[in-house]
């Protein structure tokens, strides 16, 4: 009854509408009105079909058309009922199951309009593969948007790979592809066949993947990532009833899961999630620090990518467990009372066959043009924004992590790349946007509604800007014409900074600017001061190697000082992993960090003074609540550019509570140093980097100094400063009874 031309596709594997002829169907034979079931099934020598409704026993036998196709009628039966397929194998094996195309699309008609509109922010609840439990079978649902696709199929281990079998249905004119398997569950591998329109044939990993197989084969894995039990409901409260304040403070430890520490004696092993968690929460908790931002976990082939080059967005990768193990690492950190922020990657993803690129064949998630769809900086691919189902997929990747993982923020990878269509690019290189300007429109847009979903359904998250452009308004609110971000990374200060102590003391004075310009645009954003990764790879050299000294002591209280003043200078805190303690050699993404080195007070001293600022920082609000408050910042002294000094207040706004920063970046010492203050009284020494508990010389204010009535720097009162050598001083005034 199924016509030749029909059946040939099912051995070519190019049948489009398997569903039209496999399943059961009404038809006629010899005149006769009936039912007709066909199938198609690999290594099946006969088949037969089996009453499940419960109403008979009774079974029918089908007749073989070809190499494993079936074919049954089922005379004078015109409704169509719950049947089975008997399959003997050619083994001799018999098998009996549900016929995968005997059952409806698991996807309505609204879940598709919301997906094709852009609108449905859940769509990876929907789309890839998900375990199902249809009138009492249980099984697998497969669905996947490839709208160029000629023919696709589901394959794995339970059909030998073979794309003949489990072609799917086109569901109207959505360009998804769908259909359930019966009997498979989780821990299945799988991908998608793809056949392109000129024949070509695409092996692709689920892009709504949640598990993943490692590399070389990279095969999806049916996964349920939300079998969790959360234990973090205190935390999650706690976030929210902080929804809309950032007067809070937010110290940051940078962190790439494989090269924190690995397994003493176990190869160079990596931790797994679950072992990572209560080592990494000791220490932040003993440190200071408020959260822990992971290099982007999302699943990777190329470890040397560290995680930027991203293949599974809603993966947590397989390098350190399951998306159970992950999820435990956040609870577990949560518990301890430590955030998690993730980074993440829409900006571009990587050329792999296997993945993305050219998915269906044609340009489905890049731009065909290599002006607007090649990052010529990466040799990647940039996302085409303006493409509603991409923009679907994008901003599901963003809400997933926090729907299933429970993490606290996003910070947003090369939000520059994405704001520009001419980033990186010279004339003739890139195409004008509809106004004839180099803004990315589609990319703008998606990143606001991206932050406005982000705070919709989940208060208190985090939304961060790795952006490094002038561009206006990254962290004001949409309805203000901003971005919507709630903080960006300070790239300028960063820069700045670091060039600045990079150089000898004897040439700092030509380069005073550096560190004070940073002054004049510190409060037009929501600002991190960070020092990342970025910083200490490439030849670029460890933090404390920059430092403008010869020898290693000489270094660590260079960048001591500089760790001073970061902690006092406003915005919120980031620090990469290792930095803490001065690392020597620059990050190696293969082996873990030197912990070795903390047995000598050069290094230890660092990490000692990071935990003190870290302390100072979240126990005073007058460092943290007034970051992003101008009134909270004033300038003492910024012009002596001679001695190197710099000196400034940290107020709150009802100046009941002062912090004078004084920093000195000469290898001298300068004694009776006469800095003004506005108030009198006694002004306590909070942190001297250069105390010997620290690894310095000791030299500093014998625990603080008092106010005396001579005028300087405006105000009628001042101090008598010891400066150390290479260093920072932080007093705070203590209010006279």
């Amino acid at each position: 009854m199924i016509p030749k031309i029909e059946l040939k596709k099912f051995y070519t594997a190019t049948q489009a509408q398997p569903h039209d002829w496999l399943g059961m169907h009404a038809g006629t034979q010899a005149k006769v009105k009936g039912l007709a079931v066909r199938a198609f099934l690999r290594d099946t020598v006969a088949c037969e079909v089996v009453d499940a409704s419960g109403e008979s026993k009774t079974s029918w036998p089908m007749k073989a058309l070809g190499e494993g196709f079936f074919e049954g009628f089922i005379a004078r039966r015109k409704k169509h009922f719950r049947y089975m397929l008997r399959a003997t194998l050619g083994n001799g094996e018999v098998r009996q199951f549900f016929d995968p195309y005997s059952f409806l699309p698991t996807l309505g008609a609204q879940d598709l309009y919301l997906f094709n509109e852009g609108n449905e922010h859940r769509i990876y609840n929907k789309l890839g593969a998900q375990v199902r439990n249809l009138g009492g079978v249980s099984g697998v649902a497969f669905s996947v948007w490839a709208p160029s696709a000629a023919r696709v199929s589901i394959v794995g281990n339970f059909n030998a790979w073979d794309g003949r079998f489990h072609p799917m249905r086109p569901l109207g004119a959505s360009g998804v592809w769908e259909i359930f398997v019966p009997g498979l569950g989780e821990g299945e591998l799988y991908k998608f066949e793809l056949r392109d329109q000129a024949g070509n044939i695409h092996l692709k990993t689920d892009p709504y993947g949640t598990y993943f197989e490692a590399p070389p084969n990279n095969a999806s894995i049916v996964c349920n990532p939300t079998k969790h039990a959360w234990g973090d409901e205190a935390w999650m409260k706690r976030r929210e009833e902080a929804a809309t304040k950032l007067d809070r403070p937010i110290s940051i430890y940078e962190l790439h899961v494989g090269s924190w520490k690995r397994k003493a004696g176990d190869a160079n092993r990596v931790l797994t999630y679950r072992e990572l968690a209560p080592e990494l929460a000791d220490y932040l908790v003993e440190m200071g620090f408020t959260h822990v931002e992971v290099l982007p976990i999302s699943e990777h082939p190329f470890d040397g990518s560290w995680g930027y080059q991203v293949t599974g967005f809603f993966a947590p990768t397989q390098r350190y467990g399951t998306p159970e193990d992950f999820a435990f690492f956040v609870d577990y950190l949560h518990q301890r009372g430590i955030g998690v922020i993730v980074d993440w990657v829409p900006a571009h993803f990587p050329r792999d066959s296997f993945a993305l690129a050219e998915f269906d064949g044609s340009h489905l998630y890049e731009h065909a043009d290599p002006r607007q769809g090649a990052h010529q900086d990466w040799g990647t691919l940039i996302f085409n924004y303006g493409r509603n189902e991409v923009r679907c997929f994008l901003i599901a990747s963003a809400l997933s992590w926090f729907d299933r993982f429970h993490i606290d923020g996003l910070r947003v990878d090369a939000v520059a790349s994405m704001l520009y269509l001419d980033y990186s690019r010279k004339a003739g290189e890139w195409i004008p946007n509809k106004y004839g300007g180099r803004e990315n429109l589609e990319a703008i847009d998606f990143l606001r509604r991206t932050n406005d979903l982000v705070h919709h359904y989940y208060p208190g998250a985090l939304m961060v800007a790795e952006e490094s452009t002038a561009f206006s308004g990254v962290t004001k609110p949409t309805k203000d014409g901003g971005l919507g971000f709630d903080l960006k990374w300070n790239m300028g200060w960063m820069h700045d900074n670091l060039r600045y102590f990079s150089k000898e003391s004897v040439h700092r004075k030509w380069h005073h600017n550096d560190v004070t310009f940073g002054a004049l645009y510190q409060f037009t954003e929501n600002f991190v001061t960070a020092l990342s990764h970025d910083e200490v790879v490439h030849g670029k050299a460890s933090l404390l190697i920059k430092m403008g000294a010869y020898h290693i002591s000489e270094k660590a209280a260079h960048l001591r000082s500089l760790y001073g003043h970061m902690w006092a200078w406003p915005g919120k805190k980031l620090l990469f992993m290792g930095c803490e303690f001065g690392q020597s050699s620059e990050w190696n993404y293969t082996t873990g960090l030197d912990w070795r080195l903390l047995q000598y007070l050069d290094h230890e001293g660092i990490r000692l003074l990071v935990r003190d600022l870290n302390r100072l920082y979240t126990s005073e609000p007058v460092l943290s609540a007034n970051d992003f408050n101008s009134q909270g910042f004033r300038w003492v002294a910024c012009h002596d550019a001679d001695a190197s000094v710099i000196a400034y207040l940290r107020s709150d706004p009802f100046q009941m509570t002062y912090f004078l920063v004084a920093g000195h970046f000469t290898p001298t010492q300068r004694s009776g140093y006469r800095v003004g203050v506005p108030r009198k009284g006694f002004w306590r020494e909070v942190i001297n980097t250069n105390s010997q508990y620290y690894g310095g010389s000791g030299v500093g204010n014998n625990g603080g100094v008092q106010a005396e009535p001579i005028p300087a720097h405006g105000f009628e009162h001042s101090v008598s400063l010891t400066l150390p050598p290479n260093s920072t001083t932080i007093l705070k005034w203590v209010q006279e009874e």
